[in-house]
């Protein structure tokens, strides 16, 4: 029971996907039915046409995701520390940038990385980098002033508040941007092979499209689906392990 109420309404929608496509409800000469598609990722995978594609999705995505982490929690974090003056003063450059679609951008990347894997993960990476960054100063943020004052009266600095105080009290915020991150570098690496690649999941989407092969179209779709759905769950499983306690040993160390 636990199983069906987990997993039954996916279970549903593939049967409803099925029996509207098989009974004509919808015309399945532009939605085939579910177990056609099945049938054409069995077909994909037997060629070897699939396996090449979501690795070179991944060798884009996962780098762009990694690097936007690297640079977003780090930097959340310190600008979390700043007094109230310069978070005022950075608060509006930092949301026009995030506004600014890396698509508009594009050729201009083009134009300063060239024609390549670069650009691609330039785009993950700038579309991963702000919910990061956000969560990542938001957590800073609300970390307890109480807290804080402890950790400045037993002499830490601000690399020790961090390490110490603010990481531990702001991980769950953090842990929040990343994951939300991890979907969008797979949703906007998509739409950037779409517009400028000769391999992955988004150039065989549109490929399929261009040749109406709408069965090989939507076995494409659904494995993208299910791939975002699996780096979810891993990253849910990691998160589990990656919430340090909040460590009360900055108490008995004399400074940072």
């Amino acid at each position: 029971m636990k199983f069906l109420n987990k997993y039954g309404s996916i279970f549903l929608f593939f049967l409803l996907w099925e029996v509207l496509s098989r009974s004509g409800f919808i015309n399945p000469l532009f939605w085939p039915p579910f177990s056609e598609v099945l049938a054409a990722i069995v077909r994909l995978t037997r060629l070897g046409i699939l396996a090449p594609q979501v690795e070179a999705s991944l060798a884009r995505a996962i780098p762009g995701f990694i690097l936007a982490v690297i640079v977003g929690v780090p930097l959340g974090l310190y600008l979390g520390t700043l007094n109230r003056f310069w978070n005022d003063f950075l608060e509006l450059p930092l949301e026009v940038l995030s506004q600014l679609n890396p698509f508009l951008l594009f050729h201009l990347i083009i134009l300063f990385m060239g024609i390549g894997e670069a650009p691609k993960v330039t785009i993950v990476a700038w579309t991963c980098l702000w919910p990061v960054l956000f969560s990542s100063l938001n957590g800073a943020l609300g970390v307890s002033q109480d807290l804080m004052k402890s950790g400045r009266a037993f002499g830490l600095h601000r690399i020790g508040l961090i390490r110490k105080i603010i990481w531990p009290a702001a991980c769950p915020s953090v842990l929040t941007g990343v994951r939300l991150s991890l979907g969008y570098s797979l949703f906007m690496l998509i739409a950037a092979e779409m517009m400028g690649a000769s391999s992955g999941l988004g150039f065989m989407v549109l490929r399929s499209q261009e040749a109406f092969q709408l069965d090989r179209m939507m076995a494409f779709v659904v494995v993208i689906a299910f791939l975002g759905l699996f780096l979810d769950g891993l990253f849910r499983l990691l998160s589990n392990k990656l919430r340090p306690p909040l460590d009360p040993s900055y108490l008995n160390t004399p400074g940072d």
